[in-house]
């Protein structure tokens, strides 16, 4: 046999590479044709970009209302907050032992006494008869919802930031501060349904209860007074005398039932209203605890001797500025008020 020639050998021998090469191919094309690469986690970048977006978008959304409670609409006049409300912790089962009333409280000490009002006088600094004031440590005639919110409060809770406040007692003259000062929330007063759908109150509410101009006592007067530990004199809508060793007492029960959309109104009671026959009116449809200002004064004896800064006793009149933080007035309402349950100043039966 004669022997190929070299051109034709390395023909040949190319073209048996080229064969080899197309399998090899024809078997990588194959295999990616069933066998995907997984797709790639997405990178740190592509987190904080995602964060960032939904950030954007909760500082774009709106902050000068406060959050609608369902069933009703966003108040039209609410405080601008930045806060966004937490939700309340998981509900706790109701103890075998627990007290069955709709109520919880805080307790807030008196902090100071000025001649503002917030709410009647906003910005008048001096303008008002004498106020006592309880809880939040910086309420004067400047205060809105923003500033009160960054201060503290005498509270029992701390969390309690609301600012409560009262025409101040003279006694011969001289301001006479309570000792005891109980606000209690309660659900009473209305059907146990209406207590089931009971709402918190709502973040920067303004309340004023009780009539500063009175004239005389009088069926719309809902300040009381009595004495500790005295049952036996009864409760009238003017100063009692207390036998020595008592104290004189005053109560007065603010409105449970809200319109649903104004946090104030122009004579700061008309946005609220008291139940009808154990239901919210439909004029006021929304349900809230009942706040009850409960105040003992180390004085008893002639009621002559006692007068309040506002005038007689019948003038007794109370101020709530709600500024309890979102998610803890829910957890009470929730825990506390819906399922009619006594809870103490933490919340909790």
């Amino acid at each position: 046999m004669s022997p190929v020639p070299t051109s034709r050998l390395r023909r040949r021998v190319l073209i048996a590479a080229l064969a080899v090469a197309g399998v090899v191919a024809s078997a990588v094309t194959a295999n990616a044709m069933f066998f995907s690469p997984p797709k790639p986690r997405p990178s740190a970048v592509s987190t904080t970009t995602t964060t960032t977006t939904t950030s954007q978008h909760q500082t774009a959304a709106p902050a000068t209302s406060a959050p609608a409670l369902p069933g009703t609409s966003v108040p039209a006049a609410a405080p601008a907050t930045t806060k966004a409300a937490a939700p309340p912790p998981p509900q706790e089962p109701i103890p075998p032992n627990a007290v069955r009333v709709a109520e919880f409280v805080a307790e807030c000490p008196f902090t100071h006494r000025l001649p503002d009002d917030p709410i009647v006088m906003p910005n008048l600094p001096g303008a008002s008869h004498l106020h006592s004031f309880f809880g939040n440590v910086s309420t004067n005639a400047h205060s809105d919802i923003a500033s009160l919110e960054k201060a503290t409060s005498t509270c029992s809770p701390k969390a309690d930031l609301s600012s409560y406040w009262v025409p101040t007692l003279l006694v011969d003259g001289q301001p006479v501060e309570p000792t005891g000062t109980t606000f209690y929330y309660l659900g009473e007063g209305v059907r146990d349904d209406v207590i089931a759908r009971t709402q918190p109150l709502p973040y920067g509410l303004r309340i004023v209860a009780g009539n500063a101009k009175a004239t005389a006592p009088d069926a719309g007067t809902q300040s009381r007074w009595s004495c500790l530990h005295a049952g036996h004199v009864g409760a009238s809508k003017d100063f009692v005398n207390c036998p020595a060793g008592t104290m004189i007492e005053s109560y007065l029960d603010f409105p449970q039932c809200w319109n649903g959309k104004d946090l104030d109104s122009p004579d700061h009671k008309s946005h609220m209203s008291y139940p009808v026959a154990g239901d919210c009116p439909a004029t006021h449809p929304v349900p809230v605890p009942k706040l009850r200002q409960v105040l003992r004064y180390p004085a008893s004896g002639d009621p002559a001797r006692f007068k309040l800064s506002s005038g007689p006793g019948f003038t007794m009149h109370g101020d709530f500025f709600n500024a309890w933080p979102q998610a803890e007035m829910a957890q009470r309402v929730r825990d506390c008020i819906n399922r009619i349950v006594k809870c103490g100043p933490n919340g909790r039966p």
